[in-house]
């Protein structure tokens, strides 16, 4: 191999792999960019014989892969610290011993690296069992802006980084069994890179979830957040105090605090450890995120926040037994066929609690309102009521406050298939009111040549004042009499099926092989109601 003709370097911390390992060879093996261009550098941390073995056949059947023997330290931080060193590439990209690379991954991440000349390159991650944040992925961003664009909703080490930038900035992962090492080795490329990427339009990284994995399991807060606060002592010694540290910060205040504290793990810690977990967090709560941290948390996280920083563990508790008790119904009270071929429901959406009565009530005050936007037309604002135990008499009136929240809700409707087990949300605007919520269905839209579903149950995804509820759209059988034929798709529609527990199903009453048909049918149908409405032509128009 030409080593000053390398382009990139695999970096792989490798400790007694399984047969999962095999995947992300054979995933290198196939890649597009030729193995005269890129190494593999598996840095085994002291694995047993069997696998040092296994190492040297890997690499001895491959002229681009080489195998770093290093002591046994447990933790994948100094194996890739090792990588690092020994990386001839102009590029290196991180990889997991169980995780695997897409086709042309490898040339996707050069080639838009040196379009861009980017420091550090975050590749599309695809998730194998695990759910990847959408928002980081939805478009190209060349010139990605740390606090504006999503990078923190994604900060494994699987990305690509100019390996002289890592070597000249001393950025390196922490030696030693370190929680968020992750976190701090890309937080410090962050902030030290000129140029960062996101490479959103092929997917490069196949991240899967393992049985049995670490993160899957519960943490010790005694020597978890130390790890935490150090992190966070990185972000404020690079930023100012202000909104882009508050967003930074914030990041891991949701994301490592309160998402721990959700109501189905709070009421499912056993007593000792929960006391345990509140009695390290409540001081870092207070003491790390300010007034500004919380004012960007929705609703419901605001109202943990505030409980936590008070020391009200006890209220706490009892939010997440109310929020246990919280059920969401969505009824259909009318359905109905528009001129323009759209199908409009009218649903009625509640949130009670389980003993049926309203889970929220607000008193709402337009005297004293100050709306976020001042040409809202409705610049109420709306104070929570919570329930006594919950905290009502401790909590201050901007963290009850639930205007912006409310003025953000959203009801939306989503189509399951059961025959290829997926769901789909039902292309359209979102509802922003609750009762009543109206949504059109366009069947030409819902069911495309990209969208071959016969149909399926309908699901309603609820948003209310932060909290978000899913269940099945119900109707009363009286609701489907109103149901007609569209006159646009000349007698073709679609059907709602109601099943015998209430729910509703959308099905589509014409055959998928005639869709091609229908669609021109109907542009046709289009086109001659637009000519006839067309005034008549008196002559060319003169500038």
């Amino acid at each position: 191999m030409q080593v000053d003709s390398l382009l990139l370097s695999v970096v792989v911390a490798v400790f007694n792999p399984g047969p999962d390992f095999d995947e992300l060879i054979e995933s290198l093996d196939s890649q597009t960019l030729g193995t005269q261009k890129f190494e593999v550098i598996l840095c085994d941390d002291g694995s047993d014989e069997a696998t040092r073995d296994r190492l040297d056949q890997v690499a001895s059947a491959r002229s681009n892969v080489r195998v770093l023997t290093l002591a046994h330290t447990g933790w994948p931080g100094t194996p890739r610290n090792h990588g690092i060193d020994a990386a001839r590439g102009e590029y290196v990209f991180f990889a997991d011993q169980d995780d695997w690379l897409f086709d042309g991954a490898l040339q996707h991440l050069y080639d838009y690296a040196s379009r861009h000349s980017s420091d550090v390159v975050v590749g599309r991650v695809v998730g194998i069992g695990r759910s990847i944040p959408r928002q980081i992925f939805r478009s190209d961003i060349p010139h990605a802006r740390l606090g504006e664009d999503p990078l923190l909703e994604l900060l494994t080490p699987h990305k690509l980084f100019r390996v002289s930038f890592l070597r000249e900035n001393d950025i390196r992962f922490p030696d030693g069994r370190v929680r968020l090492e992750d976190h701090l080795f890309v937080m410090r490329a962050y902030f030290s890179a000129q140029t960062i990427s996101i490479l959103a339009t092929h997917p490069c990284y196949a991240w899967v979830k393992r049985k049995g994995s670490a993160s899957s399991s519960r943490i010790d807060p005694a020597t978890y957040f130390p790890h935490l606060e150090a992190l966070l002592d990185l972000v404020e010694a690079n930023t100012e105090p202000g909104a882009v540290r508050d967003t930074l910060l914030r990041h891991w205040y949701r994301g490592k605090i309160l998402k721990r504290l959700d109501a189905p793990r709070l009421i499912r810690y056993p007593d000792e450890y929960r006391a345990r977990f509140l009695a390290v967090v409540t001081p870092i709560a207070r003491e790390r995120f300010g007034q500004g941290v919380e004012d960007g948390l929705p609703f419901a996280l605001r109202v943990r926040s505030a409980l936590l920083r008070a020391g009200r563990h006890d209220a706490l508790l009892h939010l997440a037994e109310f929020e246990t008790s919280l059920e969401c119904d969505a009824e259909a009270t009318s359905a109905r066929w528009s001129r323009t071929g759209k199908l409009t429901l009218t649903l009625d959406v509640r949130v009670l609690r389980n003993d049926g009565q309203d889970a929220f009530v607000f008193s709402h005050d337009s005297a004293t309102a100050a709306g976020p936007e001042p040409e809202a037309a409705d610049a109420t604002t709306y104070i929570w009521l919570p329930p006594e135990s919950i905290g009502r008499d401790v909590l201050p009136r901007e963290a009850l406050d639930a205007t912006r929240d409310l003025r953000a809700d959203r009801v939306e409707l989503f189509l399951q298939d059961g025959e290829q087990d997926t769901e789909r949300r039902v292309p359209g605007r979102a509802a922003r009111d609750l009762a009543p919520a109206v949504l059109a269905i366009d069947p030409l839209h819902v069911f495309s040549r990209r969208n071959p579903s016969e149909g399926g149950p309908l699901t309603v995804r609820v948003r209310h004042a932060g909290w978000t509820f899913r269940t099945a759209l119900r109707a009363d059988p009286l609701v489907l009499r109103e149901v007609r034929p569209s006159p646009l798709l000349a007698g073709r529609r679609c059907s709602l099926v109601l099943r015998s527990d209430g729910a509703l199903e959308l099905h589509r009453d014409w055959p998928g092989g005639k869709f091609r048909d229908l669609l021109a049918r109907a542009t046709r149908r289009v086109a001659r109601l637009v000519r006839r409405a067309a005034p008549p032509r008196t002559g060319r128009a003169h500038s």
